[in-house]
């Protein structure tokens, strides 16, 4: 039995899940209503894997699925939306999201998505399928120099343009010189979209 946790602030949605669940080999095994209350469970329950909401108080899914990797947490994750944005679903994918589907799409398609999942593979959701295109397409055409690449690296570990200068041997000013040079390369408005989306613009 593989044992799922779902996170979503709709009790509609929690109520459909349970219900296209029983009578298979899913069982879900707890629920939460916010990002926050979410990784308190899912620490509780340990599950196979998890379903999150996108848009969630306290911490929507992209979130709590930051969070999880950021604690080195592999985790199986399915995102369960009504809409993603591109950021959110650019982020998701630099994430290693195992799972994208939207909410208004056939139900039977979240099993056949929990089933690939189980199996270790990537399920996005068909409408989306352009989208995972384009954003790979997007990221390959960003060409980043050692420097920048390195900058975004220093930005991502949140440290300060005055620390960033110490570090590169460079002054302040140079610092917002490259700074600048990297949001018009990769489209980001200001260093914590930076910061968060850094994996898109770094080599693995």
């Amino acid at each position: 039995m593989t044992r799922i946790v779902l996170a979503d602030d709709h009790p509609m949605i929690q109520s459909a899940v349970s219900s296209l669940l029983e009578g298979t080999d899913y069982r879900l095994v707890a629920t939460a209503g916010s990002g926050a209350e979410a990784l308190t469970v899912i620490e509780r329950e340990q599950p196979d894997i998890v379903i999150l909401d996108v848009q969630m108080p306290e911490g929507n899914g992209i979130h709590v699925l930051r969070q999880l990797r950021n604690d080195s947490n592999g985790l199986p994750v399915v995102l369960l939306t009504a809409s993603i944005d591109d950021h959110q679903f650019a982020e998701a994918l630099t994430l290693k999201v195992d799972g994208v589907l939207l909410k208004n799409s056939d139900p039977a398609l979240l099993l056949e998505c929990l089933d690939q999942v189980r199996e270790g593979e990537t399920w996005i959701d068909p409408a989306l399928g352009h989208r995972t295109a384009v954003a790979s397409e997007r990221s390959q055409h960003i060409s980043l120099s050692p420097r920048e690449r390195e900058l975004v690296g220093l930005v991502r570990k949140g440290m300060r343009n005055r620390d960033i200068a110490e570090q590169l041997g460079v002054t302040e000013g140079t610092v917002k010189v490259y700074l600048h040079s990297v949001f018009e390369k990769t489209g980001v408005v200001n260093r914590t979209e930076l910061a968060i989306r850094a994996g898109e613009f770094l080599p693995d």
